[in-house]
C-alpha cells in the first residue's frame, strides 16, 4: 500500500502573518495533490530576526496562536501536519524549539523539542552561529503514533547525531520527519549525504522539509527538500525556492527491504535513553 506524503520548502521572513499565508497556501496545495503526511520546515513562521523569534516565543506561550493554527490547518485539510518549528518561551528566557504533530481531526499527538543545537562556525556570510543563545536544548528524543504509522521526529542540526535516529527505530519508527534550516554552504555539502545514510541505517522513509532561499544578505539556505526511501532512493527533490515535495511511500517495499536486510536482529548495539517522553499536555510516561 502506497501513502502520498510531502515536504513543503519555504523562504521565510520576520514578517509572522505573510509566512503562514505562504505556508497555508503550500499546505492547501499539498493536500490537494493527495498527501496525508505533510511536513513543514523548521522556523516556517519566523526566521532571521531575533527580536521577532523572541516576540513570537512569549506571544505563543501565552495564546497559543502558532498551535491553534497548526491544529486548524490539519484538520481543514485532512492531512497529519508536522509543524516544522515554533519558537515557545521557556522558564529560563530563551525559547524551545517546538515541532508539533497533529493527526487529521486537529489532534495533537506530541511535541518535540529540538535536542541539539547549532552551535558551530561556518565559512560563510554569517560565519558564526550560536542557536544556544536563542534556544534551550530539548531533553527528550519523541515519537508518535499517527494513522499512517509510527513517526519519529527530528530537527535539522539532530541529523548530524545517528544514534538518536537509532533509537527511534528501536522504538519501532517507520517513517522520520525532519524539518530543517541548514546553512547554504553546509547544506550543499551535507543535507543529502545525512539523510541518506540516515533513511539507510534506519530503514526508513524520511521527509526532510527545508528552508531554500535567500533570507537576506548574509543568509541563505539550502532549499533540496527531499523524501527519501529506506533503500536510501530520493524519491522527490526540490531545489530552490517555495516547493511542495510529494513522493509516495511503498509500506510493503520498505518492509520487504528489512526482511531482506535485517539489521534489527543482525544488530549487536543498542542506543538507550534514561529519561521520559513528553506529551502535548505536559504529562509524561517513560520510552
Amino acid at each position: 500500500m502506497s501513502r502520498r506524503l510531502a515536504a513543503l520548502q519555504m523562504v521565510s521572513g520576520s514578517d509572522v502573518e505573510l509566512n503562514l499565508q505562504r505556508a497555508e497556501r503550500l499546505i492547501r496545495e499539498a493536500a490537494t495533490s493527495g498527501a496525508e503526511l505533510v511536513v513543514l520546515p523548521e522556523a516556517f513562521a519566523v526566521f532571521g530576526d531575533r527580536e521577532a523569534l523572541h516576540a513570537l516565543a512569549e506571544r505563543e506561550a501565552r495564546e497559543a496562536m502558532l498551535r491553534q493554527w497548526l491544529s486548524a490547518q490539519a484538520k481543514e485539510n485532512r492531512v497529519v501536519l508536522v509543524g516544522g518549528t515554533i519558537p515557545l518561551a521557556s522558564d529560563d528566557g530563551r525559547a524551545w524549539a517546538a515541532c508539533y504533530v497533529y493527526e487529521r481531526d486537529g489532534d495533537c499527538l506530541g511535541c518535540y523539542h529540538k535536542l541539539h543545537l547549532f552551535d558551530a562556525d561556518v565559512g560563510d556570510e554569517t560565519g558564526s552561529y550560536r542557536e544556544s543563545r536563542d534556544y534551550r536544548p530539548g531533553e527528550r528524543p519523541l515519537f508518535v503514533d499517527t494513522s499512517l504509522g509510527r513517526l519519529g521526529l527530528a530537527v535539522c542540526f539532530d541529523l548530524r547525531f545517528p544514534a538518536q535516529f537509532q533509537w527511534l527505530r528501536d522504538q519501532g519508527a517507520e517513517l522520520i520527519a525532519v524539518p530543517s534550516a541548514f546553512t547554504r554552504t553546509t547544506g550543499l555539502a551535507h543535507w543529502l549525504p545525512l539523510l541518506r545514510a540516515r533513511a539507510i541505517e534506519t530503514q526508513c522513509l524520511l521527509v526532510g522539509a527545508n528552508q531554500g532561499g535567500e533570507h537576506s544578505p548574509t543568509r541563505k539556505t539550502s532549499g533540496g527538500s527531499v523524501l527519501v526511501d529506506a533503500w536510501g532512493n530520493v524519491l522527490a527533490e526540490a531545489g530552490f525556492g517555495e516547493a511542495v515535495v510529494l513522493a509516495d511511500w511503498d509500506c510493503e517495499r520498505q518492509n520487504a527491504i528489512r526482511r531482506q536486510i535485517p539489521l534489527r536482529r543482525n544488530s549487536r548495539f543498542s542506543v538507550s535513553f534514561d529519561g521520559e517522553l513528553a506529551d502535548c499536555a505536559g504529562e509524561t510516561h517513560q520510552p
